[in-house]
């Protein structure tokens, strides 16, 4: 098995471990400069047209994506040693995956709904996610943070990981530069309807994978396994976002709640499907039961990921050697 994929394995794991025991830096992330980055190209590149959109989100996601194959090779090049490799993987991969400030955002809410305290839970939701929360009761917050949870687990963990695995650093890195992008300039207002289409559709396709897979792993994870994949079969497509679907409804059979309804977003209503129908309302109280699950399912990514990445490497490595024992070793030429 080639050094590369042992390097990518040993740092994704320190990189998973150095989110869990720190989170995200409050000032200075890598994230939050390449959002600066884009944010500068937007303001030089706007139009109202898709193919701008389309030329600005080649720009930023796959600039940052060579600029990320372009480090790895030359760290490879340059020093030729497996730990500097893995040490560049663990920084990549600690700077993607966001799972510890999505669960502790998330318990701060949950604090505050606990102590009675609507108003702190309130001002605090912007945080986690960008609905408006002035009108929420606690009911309402508690759901928006059990759906919010649900989502980024996919986006800040599980899609992280998976893309990581198959396109190592330059993957990690393309990754979240796609979710950053979907997430400043994807959404329907009219100022990125028709510019942020390209980021949206992409995010769409670089999500889909990982979003299956955390739907899969919370079938697994959950307290109630047979619920989650009731849930996600007969729900998940009934969902607007093709990859918020199944892994909310997936959370929401796997909690036993119900998700879904109506919400608002910057003045604009949206009426969703309601997914797990069966499933009771949302208390403050589940909001650290889909913390505790979208912990286990960021392992369980974790592991998979790492394994899908070992076994692909071995399984290629293998077709090479029988490739190589097929081939003639004689002469070619004709007869003496």
């Amino acid at each position: 098995m080639r050094a590369d994929h042992a390097s990518y394995a040993c740092g994704a794991a320190l990189g998973f471990l150095g989110d869990l025991a720190a989170g995200d830096p409050r000032r200075g992330h890598p994230v939050a400069a390449f959002g600066r980055a884009a944010a500068a190209a937007e303001r030089l590149l706007w139009r109202d047209h898709r193919a701008h959109g389309a030329a600005y989100t080649a720009l930023c996601a796959g600039g940052a994506a060579a600029a990320a194959a372009l480090l790895t090779r030359t760290v490879r090049n340059a020093t030729g040693s497996p730990g500097a490799e893995v040490a560049l993987t663990a920084a990549a991969t600690w700077a993607v995956l966001g799972g510890t400030s999505l669960r502790r955002e998330a318990e701060t809410i949950g604090a505050a709904l606990a102590a009675g305290d609507l108003a702190a839970a309130r001002e605090r939701l912007p945080h986690l996610c960008g609905r408006d929360p002035h009108a929420l009761d606690e009911q309402q917050i508690a759901r928006a943070v059990v759906e919010s949870v649900a989502e980024n687990t996919s986006d800040a963990v599980v899609g992280a990981l998976v893309w990581g695995a198959l396109g190592g650093v330059p993957g990690l890195v393309g990754f979240r530069a796609v979710n950053t992008l979907d997430a400043m300039v994807g959404h329907r207002s009219p100022r990125y309807r028709r510019f942020g289409w390209a980021s949206a559709r992409l995010d769409d396709l670089a999500g889909w994978p990982g979003a299956r897979l955390t739907a899969a792993l919370t079938t697994v994870a959950g307290p109630d396994p047979r619920g989650a994949r009731r849930a996600w079969r007969r729900d998940g497509g009934a969902h607007p976002s093709p990859n918020a679907g199944p892994v909310e409804a997936s959370f929401a059979g796997a909690l036993g709640v119900r998700l879904g309804g109506t919400l608002a977003y910057g003045g604009r209503v949206e009426h969703r499907p309601v997914l797990n129908a069966e499933g009771r309302p949302v208390e403050f109280r589940d909001i650290a039961r889909a913390t505790r699950l979208s912990g286990r399912v960021a392992a369980l990514a974790l592991t998979a990921s790492i394994a899908g990445r070992l076994a692909g490497a071995a399984a290629r490595s293998a077709l090479r050697g029988a490739r190589a024992g097929r081939r003639p070793t004689g002469s070619r030429g004709g007869a003496a």
